[in-house]
């Protein structure tokens, strides 16, 4: 969806899903719009950011991203990158247009540090003192072996949760979902979330981008302890396209959002994929202050300090309003750590309603990679321009 010239940045609220992978790729920023960037980042002006950060930055916390792998060279990430997991196997590979290029976005609205003197250039992420451990379980929707990794890789999430799990992830990160006509809870995801809860480990995951589309049941977002993020916009209000339901616990930005891409250009997008990065961002600060405090406890601490809270205290379109870190961390000062981390309790199966029947011979291995397809479709709109082009049209504007 092209995003025509720079829209009035007000600071009030965050939104949804991000997402890069755009066929229409520009010459990178000159010097004299180097700062455009950052500029153009209002999440982090929304979020208070600069004074969140006066309390913590993230440093010594790990954010496992689940994803289609992250460039680890991008000058926005360089250093803050750990050795990869993958557990696909095959694809794209650095270098390659198809490579890596949701998971780097992600990686770059959680900890991106920027580069340049000052690292006043690039992207800066909410929580830019945390690690990046990349754990690539799906591949990008126009990746050529898409259809083979359907295949033969469906128990990847899973896999990919529990191995992150035991691999000194403090927060898990599912930028991802699915929330296709077969999708249904699946026991080996539910169970490797429940496994990471057990440790301490926080899971994060988007809504679902299908508010236009009746508003289905997107997993893993719907398993019982994920903290699930949908989007909201530049107002503070639920973004169309984020997916309205029960599971919904907060909201966070992920509209005209900047995005980081291993081609070294930048992108804006928009999508639950972006507020489930940001709202991971915000869990890694409150972790590297307060390492104690449970999952059940950050969740509780995000929904009680949220702002824009709706009518009643929640509601489906936002859950308890829009994360805010500073709120948070200011809380969480108050808190005693829970005397041991929560188990989370089995679910009967009418959590979830009986769903879909499961194809014969399926196993019970879930949705696969096919309902994945590298946040495709779900969690993956690609953006149209890139912010250079939005800042010179502005800076036309302006001297025009």
């Amino acid at each position: 969806m092209t995003r025509p010239a720079a829209r009035h940045r007000r600071a009030a609220l965050a939104v949804a899903l991000l997402t890069a992978l755009l066929a229409v790729l520009l010459p990178e920023a000159p010097a004299a719009y180097a700062d455009s960037i950052r500029d153009q980042q209002w999440p982090l002006t929304t979020l208070r950011a600069q004074t969140a950060w006066q309390t913590s930055k993230g440093k010594g916390i790990t954010v496992a991203v689940l994803d289609t792998g992250v460039d680890a060279q991008h000058p926005d990430l360089t250093g803050s990158v750990l050795p990869a997991k993958d557990f696909i196997g095959f694809g794209a590979e650095p270098g390659d247009s198809t490579w890596a290029r949701h998971g780097t976005a992600m990686a770059g609205i959680i900890a991106g540090h920027g580069h340049g003197p000052g690292d006043a250039d690039g992207v800066m992420g909410i929580a830019p003192q945390a690690k990046i451990l990349p754990v690539r379980v799906i591949l990008e929707d126009t990746d050529p072996k898409r259809k083979q990794a359907r295949a033969s890789r469906g128990g990847a999430l899973a896999q990919g949760i529990r191995w992150a799990a035991d691999h000194g992830a403090d927060v898990i990160n599912l930028s991802l979902g699915d929330d296709s006509k077969t999708a249904h809870p699946d026991s080996a995801e539910d169970d490797a979330v429940q496994y990471a809860l057990r440790k301490g480990i926080v899971v994060v995951a988007s809504a679902g981008n299908s508010g236009q589309h009746g508003d289905p049941v997107s997993y893993p977002a719907a398993y019982p302890g994920v903290i699930a993020v949908a989007a909201v916009d530049h107002d503070g209000r639920r973004a169309a396209f984020s997916t309205s339901r029960w599971y919904a616990d907060v909201a966070a930005p992920g509209v005209d959002v900047v995005i980081a891409d291993p081609d070294k250009h930048y992108y804006e997008g928009w999508g639950t994929s972006a507020a489930c990065a940001y709202a991971s961002g915000v869990v890694a600060l409150i972790r590297a202050k307060y390492p104690t405090l449970s999952p059940a406890q950050i969740r509780s601490l995000l929904e009680s300090t949220a702002e824009d809270r709706p009518s009643g205290g929640r509601d489906d379109a936002i859950g308890a309003g829009v994360i805010d870190p500073v709120a948070a961390l200011a809380a969480a000062a108050k808190l005693r750590p829970a005397a041991q981390a929560p188990v989370a309790a089995a679910y009967a199966k009418q959590y979830f309603g009986t769903g879909p029947t499961a194809t014969a011979g399926s196993g019970g291995s879930g949705p696969g990679l096919a309902g994945y397809s590298a946040i495709g479709g779900l969690l993956m709109v690609a953006a149209a321009a890139t912010v250079w082009l939005r800042a010179r049209r502005a800076d036309a504007r302006r001297h025009g």
